[in-house]
């Protein structure tokens, strides 16, 4: 239920913000949560790696111990896709200009 939660919320973060900066917005919330399961995997290959090299000797058979490592791996990975994304978009974004309310300047007004 933890899961499903974690997922909703991730997905309506990424969709709002795409929609601020008129963005693909069912691309990027499914994209923030693509992202959150690949750093659950990556989490989980970095370990199997470490059981194998160095002989931690992890219970493989305790699901709710690996999910709960999976879930702040993948909350961490997301925040820094996230704040990446804002930080790019914000940097791309221009506001138009009202272009009425220039109607019957000359053209040495609107250059300065």
């Amino acid at each position: 239920m933890l899961g499903l939660l974690v997922i909703f919320f991730i997905g309506k973060y990424f969709y709002e913000l795409a929609q601020k900066y008129n963005k693909n917005k069912w691309l990027y919330a499914i994209l923030g949560i693509v992202v959150y399961y690949a750093a659950g995997a990556v989490l989980g290959v970095t370990l199997g790696l470490a059981d194998i090299v160095f002989g931690l000797n992890i219970d493989w058979d305790n699901s709710i111990g690996l999910n709960l490592l999976g879930l702040p791996a993948g909350i961490v990975a997301d925040y820094g896709f996230f704040y990446f994304l804002r930080k790019k978009w914000k940097n791309e974004f221009t506001v138009p200009e009202d272009e009425i309310m220039k109607i019957g300047e000359s053209l040495d007004e609107t250059k300065y």
